[in-house]
């Protein structure tokens, strides 16, 4: 890092940033996302600034023969990269604790921000190399994600009145339609003589709703069912 700049390499320096972030925004805007180009450009912009500011300080850093005070300049970019981790939690979304969404979002301010620094900092081709790296890999990574095995997931409550079927029984059976089983609870209700029994199962996305129904509804007639609920968890994008 060069210990003093001039206005010709800011210049730069802000013309790569707009682009960097503006390549990464575009993806996230293009995919329907909240934190889309303005967002991800403002973050490489503060990212960026903030070194730039850090550089033109340079010369206040240490301890001035006149004062007690230390000056330490990095904490400028330091803060801001803090501070990031706040818009990025802000971005996450979890609902009913099951889905989980905007992890990538998050991901992708918080690397953004890493460019800024990188290109603010005047380390322009690692910045620029960063962001090309970060862009196939929002972009061009989809294509294998969405074709990489993927699983429905539902979660099954039933209530049972009397000793059978058993929860032993109500898993082997899941088991034998292929279900993978991900939880399972069990609450018994001694005064009612009823159990209750919660479990989340998930399976490939290739079976049909059709057979999946079909299963529901044959353990929705077995003896000692009174009630079942199949509620089905969906999946959004990251």
């Amino acid at each position: 890092m060069a210990a003093e700049i001039h206005w010709p390499a800011i210049a730069l320096r802000l013309i790569l940033t707009v682009i960097a972030g503006g390549l990464l925004g575009v993806e996230r805007s293009r995919t329907g996302h909240a934190a889309g180009l303005r967002t991800t450009l403002l973050v490489t912009l503060a990212a960026s600034v903030s070194m730039i500011q850090m550089n033109l300080l340079m010369w206040t850093n240490g301890k001035p023969h006149d004062s007690y005070a230390v000056m330490d300049v990095m904490r400028l970019p330091l803060g801001i990269l803090t501070g990031v981790g706040f818009i990025g939690a802000g971005a996450i979304i979890r609902r009913k604790n099951e889905l989980v969404l905007g992890l990538t979002t998050a991901a992708t301010l918080w690397f953004a921000t890493v460019v800024g620094l990188c290109l603010g900092g005047g380390q322009l081709i690692l910045g620029s190399v960063a962001t090309i790296v970060g862009f196939v890999v929002l972009w061009g990574f989809r294509w294998f994600e969405n074709r990489a095995e993927k699983y429905h997931r539902a979660e099954l409550r039933i209530t049972i009145a009397g000793d059978s079927p058993s929860a032993e029984d109500l898993r082997a059976r899941l088991q034998a339609a292929e279900f993978h089983i991900r939880s399972l609870a069990v609450n018994h209700s001694i005064g009612e003589g009823r159990r209750k029994l919660d479990c989340e199962v998930r399976w490939p996305r290739e079976r049909g709703n059709a057979e999946i129904a079909a299963i529901v509804n044959e353990l929705g007639r077995l003896p000692g069912i009174v009630e079942l609920e199949w509620r089905g968890v969906a999946s959004g994008p990251q």
